[in-house]
């Protein structure tokens, strides 16, 4: 018990400590201006700013929102949102901002005015809105300040020009949040019903999904197209033909498994004086669309001998791509005279890119740095707030507000611009006008400006050492991109090489093609793009050239890509679903309800899960308009219109619920359960030989036996639908020795002994990364009661900062207590008790069949080894029900 007292003293102690340094800043708002921010971060520069007449605090975020439960007693299936009289909300303050409103609310009674600095999008109006509410401050009186970029020049611009709330943008938001919490609320108790309980459902996330469920039967529904063509490596020397094919093959002979890459090839050849060339026309006949026979007869009257023509059975292909061919020959001992017919040298230009906006920042980091679409605004959101460079900067704003969809930029940016331009490279590489950029959102609505440099002398070499490597990463995309927006192109010389080959009779056209970057242009700040170009070498026409090599090559049309984040947010962009603020919250929440996924661990393809396709039929069966993407863009329009035209909001939520309250209903009535629905098969039983089926179950698709419950047989499936093996892993159970099998449990993939049940050793698997995560020394009661419950005691726990403390009841009870909160003797007792309690509980050593032992931090991701024991482990049979 004296144990349990002083932890509270302590807790308590910490406490008071934070409440007498606020109660000092609210003494400190005795008549001054109370500004009030969203971050602290974004307080701290403000600050730097303004005098010190002004108090600068910070609501962190939203303090109000719509209530997540009902008060006891009321029955209403939207909480917060009065479905009976005009959708009014009532809102609350969210728990755990009781204290920050509080706090405001005494700063604000002692200032002589209060500012509401929050960000310029709907959301920082709303976010003004609720604060002025929840403070009682008149909306009249209220001022709003707003500013791209925080810098003196901006702060001081706002803050003597303020406004007051814009209501209408409050009420577009007001009303995107009601229409959303009506179809969360009501729709997600649809999916537990019909679906699996837990699930959840969201308007714009829905319509999300939907776009990836497509694109994966798009690509399943594919039948690609064979074509066949017709490369050749051309001598300039026709003597040293023969020596440069055997050069040529040594060379590729002598790479690793994964070949040789385009660029080196093409520096080889480059190095040779060899072009690249591909057949075009025979007799005056185009070959675009040639077909097997038609490449190898013309092959044959170019020079080449066909050896033979290796066929390989892909029994994933479909239709011509199930046979796979390759052609090997070699380039006959006299081939057919070849000649440079003409050559043509045109000059082309590369226009630099637009600045930023919010979805091509976060495109280009996805491309560039492969970072996820939330990393890349959170690091923005760093950049914007603020960055301490030290010196006499300090804490300074490195770019403008990175919620825009604008790619407008401020005359004295430009002008800022072509000034550094002028000056660091000289006036070739200014243009004389500045370039203008026109949004390709017409809709653009969210921020005056694009993402930009605040200063644009600030480069990103200047203060690397002030910049985490995410943050110098992005800021240097954006440094380089607004710059080089306001350069001259670069400019290019792009050749065009005919070659004529004389066959008698007829003849055959073959065509190479190279480019010289002749002028950099806006590429001296971006870098010159790497390229597949070959440098061609000296060339004159009726020159006579010899091939080297000629490969016949077969081809198939591609299915369309899988979306990646960027793609997908782009998509939506296209499509007018969504806005800069939301797109990576939508895209991050589709993937953390588990309805989209990557396709394997590290690959940044999207694909749509078993779950995500089974809800997003039943939705679309459910409510085909709200599901439509032109519906959601519909809505997002009139959300415009609210803040544009001053639309009433209720009228337009009534005129998207009466029709969904309809649909709900029916839905309710007459929608199948997704259990008791099935898909023919085309595979037979292994266990009584009648036909099976396809049915959805808690961990996804399986097949099953048409006789279920008479047969019992049901298998795991591939994404083709074929009965799954057992994955066999190198990683071998440290238990008895053999390989074991990857699963997939309610909790994510893990591996399980091969010998199950005999054997009931497992190994979690990172759900996101794959690899696996090691074995730990389980946790030890320590006799502690838990300060927060009072009832448990704590577990020991040992981690890489070394030992910490939490309830046993987790997750009914997350307390925890910090190590150094505990006397020396106490420690010391923990630590001998924690020793013998490790040797009671040995952690087993993980190996692979390789040998190797898996460490901390090797983060491992297991090889799939072939398996050849039959298909067939029982899924768990409730899932059919």
């Amino acid at each position: 018990m004296a144990k349990k007292k002083t932890t509270k003293k302590k807790t308590g102690g910490a406490a008071s400590k934070g409440r007498r340094s606020q109660s000092i800043k609210v003494a400190d708002a005795k008549g001054k201006h109370l500004v009030i921010v969203e971050s602290p971060t974004k307080a701290k520069t403000i600050n730097k700013y303004l005098g010190s007449d002004y108090l600068v605090m910070a609501s962190v975020g939203h303090v109000r929102d719509l209530p997540s439960r009902n008060p006891k007693g009321v029955k209403n299936p939207v909480p917060g949102v009065n479905l009976e009289q005009q959708f009014e909300p009532t809102y609350e303050i969210l728990p755990d901002k009781k204290k920050t409103v509080s706090e405001l609310k005494k700063a604000a009674k002692y200032a002589d005015d209060v500012w509401f600095a929050t960000d310029l999008d709907r959301e920082g109006e709303a976010i003004a809105w609720h604060l002025a509410h929840a403070l009682d401050i008149d909306l009249e009186g209220a001022k709003r300040v707003v500013f791209n970029a925080i810098t003196k020049t901006e702060i001081e611009r706002a803050f003597h020009h303020p406004r007051p709330i814009d209501e209408n943008r409050v009420n577009a938001q007001q009303a995107r949040r009601i229409v959303d919490r009506i179809v969360g609320y009501q729709v997600s108790p649809l999916l537990w019903k019909k679906v699996a309980g837990g699930l959840s459902a969201g308007r714009v996330q829905s319509v999300a999904v939907r776009l990836v469920v497509e694109r994966e039967r798009e690509i399943d529904a594919f039948i690609p197209d064979e074509s066949w063509r017709l490369g050749a490596l051309m001598a300039t020397d026709p003597s040293e033909a023969p020596k440069l094919g055997e050069l040529w093959q040594a060379f590729l002979d002598g790479a690793t498994e994964n070949g040789r890459t385009v660029k080196e090839q093409n520096a080889w050849l480059s190095e040779h004086a060899v072009l690249r060339a591909e057949l075009v026309g025979i007799d005056d006949a185009d070959v675009k669309n040639a077909d097997e026979q038609q490449i190898l007869d013309v092959a044959k009257r170019l020079g080449y001998e066909l050896e033979k023509l290796d066929v390989v059975e892909d029994p994933k292909g479909k239709g011509p791509a199930k046979q796979l061919k390759t052609a090997i020959g070699v380039v006959s001992a006299s081939p057919p005279d070849y000649a440079i017919e003409s050559i043509a040298t045109k000059r082309t230009t590369s226009k630099p890119g637009a600045p930023f906006i919010t979805s091509s920042l976060q495109q280009a980091a996805a491309n560039r740095y492969s970072f996820a679409l939330q990393r890349t605004m959170r690091v923005a959101q760093q950049l914007y707030e603020g960055i301490d460079l030290g010196g006499a900067r300090g804490q300074t704003g490195l770019i403008t507000y990175m919620r825009t969809d604008s790619t407008h930029l401020a005359p004295e940016a430009i002008a800022a611009a072509r000034d550094h331009i002028g000056s660091a490279y000289g006036d070739d590489y200014l243009p004389e006008k500045p370039n203008y950029y026109s949004s390709s959102n017409k809709s653009a609505q969210e921020a005056h400006e694009a993402i930009r440099p605040t200063d644009v002398t600030v480069r990103p070499s200047d203060i690397r050492g002030k910049l985490n490597e995410d943050q110098f990463k992005l800021y240097d995309l954006i440094w380089k991109r607004f710059v080089s927006c306001q350069m001259t192109p670069a400019k290019w010389d792009a050749t065009t090489v005919s070659i004529r080959a004389d066959l008698n009779p007829g003849s055959a056209k073959l065509r190479a093609s190279g480019r010289k970057l002749v002028f950099d242009g806006f590429y001296r700040v971006t870098g010159v793009p790497q390229s597949d170009d070959v440098i061609l070498p000296e060339l004159s026409e009726g020159q006579k050239v010899a091939p080297l090599d000629i490969k016949p090559t077969q081809h198939f049309t591609a299915p369309p890509p899988r979306y990646t984040e960027a793609s997908l947010q782009k998509k939506l962009e296209e499509e007018g679903i969504g806005r800069p603020s939301t797109y990576a919250a939508i895209i991050q929440t589709i993937q953390d309800r588990k309805y989209v996924e990557p396709l394997m661990p590290r690959d940044r393809r999207l694909c749509a899960t078993d779950l995500g396709m089974v809800v997003t039929d039943m939705l679309i069966e459910a409510f085909p308009e709200i599901l439509n993407v032109a519906y959601t863009r519909e809505m997002e329009s009139q959300l415009d219109h609210i803040e544009d035209e001053r639309n009433d909001w209720h009228q337009m939520v009534a005129a998207f619920y009466e029709p969904f309250a309809v649909q709900l209903e029916k839905a309710h009535e007459e929608l199948t359960h997704a259990k008791a629905v099935t898909e023919p098969a085309p595979h037979k039983c292994e266990q009584c030989g009648a036909d099976t089926v396809y049915r959805f179950g808690k961990n996804g698709r399986f097949l099953s036996c048409s006789r279920y419950p008479d047969c019992k047989y049901a298998a795991p499936i591939d994404r083709e639908g074929n009965p799954q093996s057992p994955e066999m892993t190198d990683i071998l159970c440290p238990e008895d020795g053999k390989p074991m099998i990857r699963r997939t449990g309610r909790f994510g993939p893990f591996l399980a002994a091969s010998t199950y049940p005999e054997v009931k050793f497992i190994l979690k698997l990172d759900p996101k990364k794959g690899h696996v995560v090691l074995p730990k020394t389980p946790p030890m009661l320590t006799g502690i009661t838990c300060p927060k419950c009072e009832e448990r005691e704590l577990y020991l726990r040992e981690s890489k900062r070394g030992p910490w403390l939490s309830c046993s009841g987790f997750p009914k009870c997350r307390g925890r207590a910090a190590w150094s909160s505990l006397d020396e003797e106490k420690q010391a007792e923990l630590e001998k008790k924690w020793a013998e309690h490790q040797k009671e509980n040995p952690v087993p050593e993980i190996r692979t069949a390789s040998g190797r032992v898996l460490k901390e931090g090797d983060d491992y991701i297991p090889e799939i080894a072939g398996s050849e024991e039959p298909a067939g482990s029982v899924v768990a049979r409730d899932d059919a029900a």
